[in-house]
């Protein structure tokens, strides 16, 4: 089993930043590929970014490509999304999410959710 536990969300306004963490613990073997998803007010869940165990591989979503970057800490067993110049189209739970081989951008295939994280940007 991994836990995985968010933070750092809140509510910032329209071109400011924000930085999330997911911490995991548990079985860390199972965290190679990590990510983050998000869901907004009555839409469903989409990718938003990941990245794999050596950092050296990240992917994106074309909404928030060049605005968001993706990184992690293994020593920490911590990945980070630092989201620059938000967007109130980029209010949504945020999502952090776990495989241990890779993240489908569907997250279908996902064997890890954390619970997640409020974003609330404002106009």
């Amino acid at each position: 089993q991994v836990q995985l536990v968010e933070s750092g969300g809140g509510l910032v306004q329209a071109g400011g930043s924000l930085r999330l963490s997911c911490a995991a613990s548990g079985r860390i073997a199972s965290t190679n590929a990590r990510g983050w998803f998000r869901q907004a007010p009555g839409k469903e869940r989409e990718f938003v970014a990941s990245i794999i165990r050596s950092g050296g591989s990240t992917a994106y979503a074309d909404s928030v490509k060049g605005r968001f970057t993706i990184s992690r800490d293994n020593a920490k067993n911590t990945v980070y999304l630092q989201m620059n110049s938000l967007k109130p189209e980029d209010t949504a739970v945020y999502y952090c999410a776990s495989d241990r081989f890779a993240i489908d951008r569907t997250g279908a295939q996902v064997d890890y959710w954390g619970k997640g994280t409020l974003v609330t940007v404002s106009s």
